[in-house]
């Protein structure tokens, strides 16, 4: 396999995703998220074509069997800026679509609107990915994501399009995003979207050089939550695990008052989760 490749995070022993398969259209992503997990990967905020990516797509498909699971993306949006002008990411769903794979899209990009066309004829769900609803927040979190507004936006779009549709609160920062929990169920709510994904902050060392760098004080008080308290799981770190459980049960509660089915992400909380899939896969075909 070459660019489709059988999803397997870093084989973590807390993930319930279903088996699946991962594309990234891209090399790399300009959001420059603060959060990013993979920015392992070299020059990452730099993001780059993949030289003749539709044709290593065919070549890998010959190898997957027909009506498997394709999860884009993984490590880099689909929807990047540069996409607008180079349309990698509809030239790959073309051929998913072919085919006849199950596809399972994960974007902050707005422009998906514009392959609305190839989403009705795929078999496919899309999940969209917010962690603040708040420009201030944002803007040091997710400097060059679209705006929490345009997704929003966005996810009303594709649920009026009868397109299947969830969103991924994740990640959710203790004693920060964690207060916005009432407010961002409801903002989802009145989208009319049915699931909810959401997982805290498990950052690496590298990671939370990045977070000290742009919110001094809240790295401050959590670093004893997370370094002394916490525990580390496959190479990340994690709150203990009553605290995670406390905040992602504020979650699953505000979603079982709006209607809303909910799990969550590597949590290790299984008990919370009230949907037939933890990544949003079981909309496809609904």
């Amino acid at each position: 396999m070459d660019v489709i490749r059988e999803f397997d995070p870093w084989d973590g022993e807390l993930c319930t995703c279903p088996d699946k398969y991962s594309l990234n259209p891209y090399t790399g992503c300009d959001h420059r998220c603060i959060y990013c997990y993979a920015t392992y990967i070299p020059n990452f905020f730099q993001p780059r074509r993949k030289k003749e990516l539709v044709k290593r797509v065919k070549k890998d498909l010959e190898k997957i069997p027909h009506g498997s699971l394709i999860s884009i993306s993984n490590s880099s949006d689909p929807y990047l800026k540069m996409d607008k002008k180079y349309e990698d990411t509809r030239q790959c769903l073309k051929v998913l679509i072919d085919k006849g794979v199950k596809i399972l899209m994960v974007t902050k990009g707005v422009h998906i609107k514009r392959d609305i066309d190839l989403l009705k004829k795929a078999d496919v769900a899309v999940t969209v990915s917010l962690c603040t609803l708040k420009k201030d927040l944002k803007k040091k979190l997710e400097p060059n994501a679209p705006s929490p507004e345009k997704r929003l936006e966005t996810v009303e779009f594709l649920v009026e399009e009868n397109i299947p549709v969830g969103v991924r609160f994740d990640p959710i920062f203790p004693g920060s995003t964690e207060n916005e929990i009432p407010e961002m169920v409801e903002k989802i709510s009145e989208t009319g979207v049915e699931h909810v994904i959401s997982s805290t902050f498990k950052p690496r060392r590298d990671i939370w050089k990045n977070l000290g760098l742009a919110f001094p004080d809240l790295a401050e008080d959590l670093e004893e939550l997370y370094f002394k308290k916490g525990e580390k799981i496959d190479n990340s770190y994690y709150l203990p695990r009553e605290k995670r459980a406390s905040i992602l049960k504020k979650v699953a509660r505000e979603c079982e008052k709006h209607g809303i089915f909910f799990s969550t992400c590597r949590e290790g909380l299984p008990e919370l989760t009230t949907s037939d899939s933890c990544d949003g896969s079981h909309l496809i075909g609904q």
